[in-house]
């Protein structure tokens, strides 16, 4: 069958290069892709969010299935775009795809169907004093959130109740845009996260994938800033089968279910964001696609043609289809821009990238330039990702790999799933 993919990061280069596996796939396209995708499939120079354009592509070029890699698209609706064309869309309906557009949605929808989470508020600038007050009904520290997506920055935690309050005031005030016109507010969950990602097919039918935890902050022992993800790891030591049973129970079931008895339409990716708080699963956010950078140990433990299984759930039926896990530990590490997450420097020329072995690497903030060298155009410029038979064994394959690959302000985390290693439930 003949694919086009959408985006261009490093999940989308992970997705490309386990997608490329699969004898189903005659030709891939990936819009817009990066300086790593092309060795993958071919890269078209379209934005994902354009959906006129891609419908000419699809046409001229008779292509079967659409894979949304980012939420944009999903946000505003490619599913309902192309429901009636004759194309197969993985991924949600664009009421689907409020579980990650709307924080206020998502929340609402967990607490209507029984769902784990944080107790929360939802509050506008009219709604502002109640705002304050519902604060002063929670100990610190306090969390606010953007209802709309804001680039994975639209979440605040804070300890003073005083800043807490000025934050609300300013996000109110369009400190993330129109993302903050509504700002959800809900008490602070103590614990460890993980991500657990689910295919569903829309009529009941899912399959759990390979469980990952990944790493926000851009300096080592979880300080500094919140990032795109540093790095990530799968699986996770605490989400054995008892943890795993809950999750199954408590979270996944009533999610498809709770989808299928409001009418919504979702054949993708459900993201569950979840955090292990004193070994009971509760639901940080959902997203409507995979993570990243958990997609770059996610692809390399499953041992399935995921083509196979995408076609099923795009088609509404995961029938008795198998998603196979490989044993192993992945383990990626994300080699980022000097100066990330603030502002950071682009066209830096990348070097060794052809003396890593074994380990692969994803591309994520790259192109090429004229002379057809490979060179930087973001902040997270390339994930080196590892098998292993544990995580340190991992690690110290990415590690090798990052140490060969070079550009000017090269920066990465070395304690990436270091916490794990002897972790104790």
């Amino acid at each position: 069958m003949k694919i086009l993919l959408l985006g261009s990061g490093g999940r989308e280069s992970a997705l490309a290069w386990k997608m490329k596996q699969s004898p189903l796939t005659n030709e891939l396209f990936i819009a817009p892709g990066n300086g790593g995708t092309g060795q993958y499939g071919t890269n078209v120079a379209i934005k994902p969010t354009d959906f006129e354009a891609i419908d000419s592509f699809v046409t001229e070029n008779g292509i079967d299935m659409i894979v949304v890699g980012n939420e944009d698209p999903l946000v505003a609706g490619i599913y309902d775009y192309f429901e009636s064309k004759p194309v197969l869309v993985v991924g949600p309906s664009k009421q689907g795809a409020a579980l990650e557009g709307s924080k206020d949605f998502a929340k609402d929808f967990m607490t209507r169907h029984g769902i784990p989470t944080a107790r929360y508020q939802s509050f506008t600038a009219d709604t502002i004093e109640q705002g304050y007050k519902f604060l002063e009904s929670l100990k610190a520290p306090y969390v606010l959130k953007a209802d709309g997506l804001a680039a994975g920055k639209g979440v605040l935690i804070i300890d003073s109740l005083e800043e807490a309050k000025q934050s609300l005031k300013e996000m109110l005030d369009g400190m993330f845009g129109n993302a903050s016109a509504t700002v959800v507010i809900e008490e602070f969950l103590s614990g460890i996260e993980c991500s657990v990602f689910v295919l569903t097919d829309g009529n009941g039918g899912y399959r759990v994938l390979p469980v990952a935890k990944d790493y926000k902050r851009i300096g080592e022992g979880d300080t500094g800033l919140n990032t795109g993800g540093m790095g990530a790891v799968s699986p996770v030591p605490f989400a054995n089968g008892e943890f795993m049973d809950k999750v199954t129970k408590r979270i996944i079931e009533p999610t498809i279910k709770g989808l299928i008895a409001d009418n919504i339409t979702y054949r993708g990716f459900i993201f569950l964001g979840l955090i292990n708080v004193e070994g009971e699963p509760m639901v940080i956010e959902y997203n409507v696609r995979m993570g990243d950078p958990e997609t770059e140990v996610v692809m390399l433990r499953i041992a399935s043609d995921l083509v196979e299984l995408m076609q099923a759930a795009a088609k509404g039926d995961l029938g008795n289809l198998e998603l196979k896990q490989d044993p192993r530990t992945a383990v990626t590490v994300m080699m980022v821009s000097g100066g990330y997450p603030g502002s950071y420097p682009k066209g830096k020329i990348i070097t060794g990238l052809e003396n890593v072995g074994d380990t692969i690497l994803f591309h994520a903030g790259t192109t090429l330039n004229a002379e057809g060298d490979v060179i930087t155009s973001g902040g997270r410029v390339i994930a080196a990702s590892s098998y292993g038979q544990n995580i340190p064994e991992a690690l110290g394959h990415s590690f090798d790999a990052v140490s060969k690959v070079d550009f000017d302000g090269k920066y990465f985390r070395r304690d990436i799933g270091k916490d794990l290693v002897n972790y104790k439930s």
